[in-house]
């Protein structure tokens, strides 16, 4: 036998036996009723574990193609083609095969356990429910004043609630919207999916921070872009640095999160910002600016945001409620210029045919009114003693053992740990003991850190949480 199994490939070394061995099958060059090789001869001549082959086979018998009899062997299955036998459809291979790339194992393992266990949650980039605007949805739903039409609507989003987003920019923002150049998106997440899809194409060069969020998201590899990282330090990324990238690798788009960045907490300050649209309008090159955060600032002081001081048209606004409303209510816009809008809006009508009614005619109610002024009041309030509460816990229960930026707002702290210490089996650890955190390694190419979300947990668990990971990581050390 030829063939030998590819021990660089990332597909396992017994799922590519059962390709090889269900290929030969359906080529004919194993007929119904062969006797295969036994599990020791075949592992012999692969050079593989017999264990391997045991695998291998046992997938074949779940798949039908194969079976084995006592005192024979295994033989390729005599009804395979006929009505006797049912075949399933080779699911395993199939979702290894599809374009869109999985979410990393480590954050798969994250949220599965978040379910699946009683954490207390630091890993989550959303709000606790007695965060959210839960209160003042309960009212807006008892109030029968619902005149929407129910039915699909304009593929950029309701009217009404473009229009309130507007005027939501502009008062809260600065930022002077039109109607016709918002589109309301599933949450921020869909909207730079649509980005991705729409304006780039495989093979082009991006930029993103690091450590980034946008690291996170198999989007960018499904497409295949190809990031390359701007250091982010506690001032945000270095303007130079785009220069550096675009003359080396021809940058086609910059994403940016400029207010209290995910996972650092840094603010890009206003030189740095400055710089970096200058750039932008002299090479051409887009920003993405993606803020979910600018609203939640601790000193109640206006931030400014890229797009407030883009007087070229490269800015292109993404925003949510997610992050300060309601994750659940999937409610993002972006804001841009009108033909890239028509674009993003055609291919979000291809993909869901237009918004949820019911959540935009939520979300315009609650925007339009005195509440979301008195919700944001009383948010600002609690992250502020929620971040606090962190900062002392880090400080009591591991002291000299991490150091971090104190944010000026958003949701997140980033930690670095100065221990040397495996990420992988400190989260495993520190999940055991009750807590999940997400590792730096996540973000990008930074190791040794954790982010540590004070948005999610109840005020009242965040010391016990980071002294479960002080436990974790005093086990390790």
């Amino acid at each position: 036998m030829s063939w030998k199994p590819n021990r660089e490939s990332p597909i396992p070394v017994y799922k590519q036996i059962v390709q090889y061995l269900e290929q030969r099958i359906s080529n004919g060059e194993y007929p119904p009723g062969t006797l295969l090789p036994s599990e020791r001869l075949l592992s012999k001549e692969l050079g593989v574990n017999r264990s391997t082959i045991v695998a291998a086979y046992e997938e074949l018998r779940a798949f039908g193609i194969v079976e084995s009899l006592q005192g024979k062997g295994t033989l390729v299955s005599k009804n395979i083609w006929g009505t006797s036998r049912k075949r399933s459809p080779n699911w395993e291979k199939l979702i290894e095969t599809g374009s869109f790339l999985p979410n990393t194992t480590m954050m798969r393992a994250i949220r599965k356990e978040n379910f699946d266990l009683d954490l207390i949650d630091l890993a989550s980039g959303e709000l606790s429910p007695d965060l959210s605007a839960t209160q003042y949805f309960r009212k807006i739903m008892s109030n029968e004043d619902f005149n929407y039409q129910v039915g699909y609507d304009h593929s950029q989003g309701n009217l009404v609630l473009r229009e309130t987003i507007a005027s939501h920019l502009k008062k809260m923002k600065n930022i002077h919207a039109t109607p016709s150049s918002v589109l309301i998106t599933s949450g921020a997440q869909q909207a730079l999916y649509l980005i991705v899809q729409c304006l780039l194409k495989p093979g082009d060069a991006v930029a993103i921070e690091d450590p980034s969020y946008c690291y996170s998201l198999s989007l960018f590899k499904s497409a295949g872009i190809r990031p390359y990282l701007l250091p982010v330090d506690d001032h945000g990324i270095n303007p130079d640095d785009i220069v550096t990238l675009h003359k080396q690798h021809r940058i086609k788009m910059v994403f940016l999160n400029p207010n209290f960045q995910n996972p650092t907490g840094s603010f890009l300050d206003m030189e740095r910002r400055k710089r970096v649209l200058e750039i932008s309008s002299s090479y051409g090159i887009p920003i993405i600016e993606d803020d979910p955060y600018s609203l939640t600032t601790f000193d109640k002081t206006h931030m400014s945001t890229l797009k407030s001081m883009d007087q070229n048209g490269t800015v292109l606004y993404v925003s949510s409620l997610s992050k300060t409303v309601a994750s659940g209510l999937r409610i993002g816009w972006i804001f841009g210029p009108q033909t890239v809008i028509e674009r993003l809006a055609d291919a979000k009508q291809q993909i869901d045919l237009g918004p949820s009614i019911i959540p935009e005619w939520i979300a315009n109610q609650f925007l339009s009114s005195a509440d979301f002024s008195t919700h944001m009041s009383k948010l600002r309030e609690s992250l502020t003693f929620n971040r606090d509460k962190m900062v002392f816990s880090l400080y009591d229960q591991l002291e000299d053992q991490v150091e971090f930026l104190v944010p000026e707002g958003g949701i997140h702290i980033w930690c670095k740990v100065k221990a040397d210490v495996n990420e992988q089996q400190l989260l495993k650890e520190a999940m055991k003991r009750g807590v999940a955190f997400v590792p730096g390694r996540v973000f990008g190419t930074e190791k040794g850190y954790a982010r540590f979300t004070f948005g999610r947990a109840r005020e009242e668990h965040i010391y016990e949480a980071i002294s479960r990971f002080s436990g974790a990581l005093r086990s390790l050390k």
